[in-house]
């Protein structure tokens, strides 16, 4: 190779190496790191699991701080406490975000109401965080990171989670104190079974003060089409246990859920109805039919479909089949879409009744069956 061949192909090495170099600078600084962590932490919630006169405002707060590497301008940190098996947002002076923007060095503070863990979610300014969720969000759609913290200090002690098998689908049981219907129940899983012929069993058990409830959460979504449950008699039900039938994604608070259900149950008032169809949020007077159904067993279920969904209850269950149509009804308004609700069967105690519980109480669900 030429002297001048020789320097015009050392130039050349010399701009591509730069051109490397540069890129390789600006694809490392588009793609760094975004990291949120935790530097002081707030305590564990210490509710006993029995202690049903509390709500969800009743948690005291707290200060947590930490810093953030990466935040871009106009990110902000979301925060969240689980209790009583939901995540709840932190808002600091009405607003979702902490009371102040990420500082110039990185760090933030913020107050937290108590709970059992923490989250901090670095989130872009258009990210909109649900005020509730069982499941927090994960990294993308806004969120730039996440971190989970437990609280300080000793934990109660919860019992796990089980799985089994009914009706051919796989099920997890709730486990520790969660909120239903404004009551707060402690879920045990050996509260639920199946027995020999593959029949569910659900039961309240313990003493008065002292009741463990039963629930059950299909571990995958189905979608539109039809939920078919098929009960034993029920009616038997003491006036402040209720069975639920619901479809729910976990998410949204009492005026945003996305949900649907079938609720068997007099709640707490001997003289009410003992079904209702639900069409969340309850108390809008078009999402919402009651009902008496006599002794005996019965097949309820819902048909799921864009803009509506229809309930129906028939007389009949385990192996019955075109039994008489006891109630049947179409809604359609405020129908949500599929976004992730998987079915859940509970068995619980509504603790604000007019007549306390008094005794143990078990429901058994012959079969459940699900129809696209």
């Amino acid at each position: 190779m030429s002297r001048p061949d020789m320097v015009a192909h050392t130039a050349t090495l010399s701009v591509l190496l730069m051109y490397l170099v540069l890129t390789g600078c600006n694809s490392s600084s588009r793609n760094s790191a975004r990291i949120v962590a935790f530097s002081k932490v707030a305590a564990a919630y210490q509710e006993g699991p029995y202690n049903t006169d509390i709500t969800e405002r009743d948690y005291k707060p707290d200060i947590v701080d930490g810093r953030v590497t990466g935040a871009r301008p106009g990110q902000r940190i979301v925060l969240y406490a689980k209790t009583d098996g939901r995540w709840g947002l932190c808002r600091q002076s009405r607003q979702p975000f902490t009371n102040t923007e990420i500082e110039s060095d990185g760090r933030w503070k913020a107050s937290v109401h108590l709970g059992l863990q923490y989250a901090a979610l670095l989130v872009d300014p258009t990210f909109n965080p649900p005020e509730q969720t069982e499941s927090l969000p994960i990294v993308g759609n806004g969120v730039e990171a996440l971190a989970v913290v437990n609280g300080e200090g000793a934990a109660p002690v919860l019992p796990s989670p089980k799985i089994l098998n009914f009706s051919g689908y796989e099920w997890t049981t709730s486990a520790g104190p969660i909120f239903r219907a404004g009551s707060r129940n402690f879920f045990d899983p050996a509260n639920v079974w199946t027995d020999e012929r593959g029949a569910l069993h659900l039961r309240i058990s313990g003493s008065p003060g002292k009741w463990s409830a039963a629930e059950v959460k299909l571990t995958r979504s189905l979608g539109y089409g039809t939920y078919r449950f098929q009960l034993r008699d029920v009616t038997h039900l003491e006036p402040s246990a209720l069975l639920t039938l619901i479809a729910w994604d976990g998410v949204g608070s009492e005026s945003t859920r996305r949900e649907l259900d079938v609720e068997l149950g007099r709640w707490g008032n001997p003289e009410n109805t003992n079904v209702n169809y639900v069409v969340q949020p309850y108390y809008v007077p078009a999402n919402f039919v009651t009902f008496r159904v006599p002794p005996g067993a019965y097949t309820h279920s819902f048909r799921w479909e864009p803009g509506q969904v229809m309930f129906s209850t028939v007389a009949g269950s385990g192996n019955t089949t075109g039994g008489r149509v006891i109630n049947r009804h179409v809604f359609t308004s405020g129908v949500p879409s599929p976004e992730g609700q998987s079915v859940r069967i509970g068995l619980y105690v509504f603790h604000q009744g007019k007549i306390p519980l008094n005794n143990e109480n078990e429901v058994i669900i012959d079969k459940f069956e699900y129809l696209p």
